[in-house]
């Protein structure tokens, strides 16, 4: 009997250090985090840190799976609400090109920033990043209903997310969310028009 409540506060335990060290990765950078530092952001002891996670790297991977679940997650749940026909592209490129936005993303560019000169960073990066990247162009194709088999179709999905990507970057500096909205309508035409013969949702 008292293993569910001992698991349940396992489970917390973790996930308050996940969300600790996305946070500070965000504000110190890479180098300015160790696991002391989220053990004290998340309110735990440093021996509980290290109980769940022995090192940096293992806390950061855990923190990159669960972001790349979350958003994942946050797609289908807005998906839900998307109207049909040709307004639904624009609804799903808005969806799309604001992902890439927030304190979760402004952490994962610390990240990858490091990883690119860090062999043991980026060992655990790459293949939790391709396993996200993978989910999140299988469910745009999904949401905007159409068939990757056809000529093009897949590059202009891709296209959409490194968008995404792109417009995260712009906005870590300034805010960019109005420059955005002229984008989404811009690039939904652009989908629409090249998508047209291609069945919608």
């Amino acid at each position: 009997m008292l293993r569910e409540p001992q698991q349940e506060r396992s489970r917390t335990t973790r996930r308050r250090l996940i969300e600790a060290a996305m946070d500070c990765i965000g504000e110190r950078g890479w180098y300015g985090v160790t696991v002391a530092v989220i053990a004290e952001r998340a309110g735990v002891s440093r021996g509980a840190a290290q109980h769940h996670f022995p090192t940096r790297e293992s806390l950061v991977a855990a923190a990159v799976e669960l972001l790349g679940d979350a958003q994942i997650d946050e797609l289908r749940a807005r998906a839900d609400r998307l109207p049909s026909g040709s307004s639904r592209i624009e609804g799903v490129v808005e969806m799309v090109l604001t992902l890439y936005t927030g304190p979760m993303f402004r952490a994962a560019l610390q990240l990858w920033a490091v990883a690119s000169t860090d062999d043991q960073l980026r060992g655990v990066l790459v293949p939790l990043e391709a396993r996200v990247g993978r989910e999140a162009h299988r469910l745009t194709v999904e949401l905007l209903g159409v068939d990757e088999g056809r000529a093009g179709v897949r590059e202009l999905v891709q296209a959409t997310l490194d968008l995404g990507r792109g417009l995260g970057l712009a906005n870590l500096l300034t805010d960019d969310a109005r420059r955005r909205k002229q984008i989404v309508r811009e690039w939904a035409r652009t989908l629409e028009s090249r998508l047209a013969g291609t069945e919608q949702v």
